[in-house]
Order: structure tokens, then sequence, then C-alpha cells
């Protein structure tokens, strides 16, 4: 693991397919990463079950697909994903560290969201 980074250097990693986090976050076991870029092809829309179903009416009505872009995400330990951004203090923060690749991680990017569309269950 990477220690003692500025904001910086940790936003160099995360964009490239690292994870990240910092030692001054009080909920240990915590990190952010970017999500990859993603798009979801319109005959997959109908199938998703994290947009809501107006949602879904309205992009199926538009047209085209969804494309994801420049989205932070923060996780936390019992699994729990938030969209994050970060706050002046974690910018301006020199505790930031680069966590390792397990072994066996697939290079960045993952695989194409049309293999898992449509088969996570709402909670």
């Amino acid at each position: 693991m990477e220690y003692n980074l500025t904001f910086g250097g940790a936003l160099s990693a995360a964009n490239a397919g690292k994870m990240i986090s910092r030692s001054g976050w009080n909920g240990k076991g915590m990190f952010v990463f970017v999500q990859v870029p993603s798009e979801v092809p319109e005959n997959i829309i109908p199938k998703m079950s994290s947009l809501p179903q107006p949602v879904k009416a309205e992009l199926i009505k538009r047209g085209g697909s969804i494309r994801y872009k420049n989205q932070f995400a923060l996780v936390y330990p019992n699994g729990d994903v938030f969209g994050w951004t970060p706050s002046p203090s974690d910018a301006l923060a020199t505790d930031w560290a680069v966590h390792p690749d397990e072994p066996g991680t697939p290079d960045y990017p993952a695989s194409p969201v049309a293999e898992t569309a449509g088969t996570a269950k709402p909670i």
C-alpha cells in the first residue's frame, strides 16, 4: 500500500482503476474508486433493477443508451456504495493511500455492463 499521498497523487491512481482511502477517515475499511465509464444499451434499461420505473420510462422515451461517466463511489465496510464528492479537507489532505491490487484482479476497465445488467436484486 502506498501511504501519505496528496489527493492529486491518489486521484491519479484512482483514475488508473485503483482503490484509494484516507487514514484520517473515522470509518475504517472505507475506500473510494472511480466508476468505470460505461454505456448501458437501450435494450438493457428495462431490465435494470437499480432504476425506478418512472426513470426507466423517461429514458426509454428519450431513446438511446445511458452513459456513466466521471463518478466517484465510496464503499463502506458493509458493502454499501454511495456517490462521493471530496470535501475541501479531503482535497487538501496528505494522508491518502492507494490499495494494492489483489492477485488475479482483472485489468481495468471491468467487463461490459451488458453482461451483468438486471442481475442485481433491489434491497
